[in-house]
């Protein structure tokens, strides 16, 4: 009973150890900013100009999910506020596309601001492994000038 034991105590650690990697890895990357919500949106919308690409988008999430959230009954705040800026790069997406023609179901890239509660985030989503990750690492190199870093 004791060797039964054993092997089912091996194979659960095995087990939670494989899937660990999996549960813990989030879908974004965020950081906290210090300050106003709007300072924040403007410290994004500056470091994407400043970086010589261009807006296409911004959506006002936070707005549409208070709207509709009214439409369909709820009461639950989910955010006081949240945009989320739509861009790209030509230099990159090239590059992505050649590598992988499928990268495409990247674009555009994407940073949002979000505030709950008065505590402002940051953040885009992650990238797979790979080629992709230079795309992630001007996100986050973006994001790091908006935060003044």
């Amino acid at each position: 009973m004791t060797k039964t034991c054993f092997g089912f105590a091996l194979c659960l650690n095995l087990m939670l150890t494989l899937s660990m990697p999996v549960m813990a890895q989030t879908p974004a990357i965020t950081y906290a900013f210090d300050g106003a919500f709007e300072d924040a949106t403007f410290g994004v919308e500056s470091a994407i100009l400043d970086a010589g690409l261009v807006i296409d988008y911004v959506s006002h999430t936070g707005e549409m999910l208070e709207r509709t959230g009214e439409d369909l009954g709820a009461d639950v705040k989910i955010f006081d506020a949240a945009d989320i800026f739509l861009f790209c790069s030509a230099v990159l997406s090239r590059r992505m596309m050649e590598a992988d023609p499928m990268n495409v179901a990247h674009c555009p890239y994407s940073i949002f601001v979000t505030d709950r509660d008065g505590q402002v985030m940051i953040g885009y989503r992650r990238y797979p492994d790979g080629i992709m990750q230079e795309v992630q690492a001007l996100l986050d190199s973006l994001v790091q000038d908006a935060l003044g870093e």
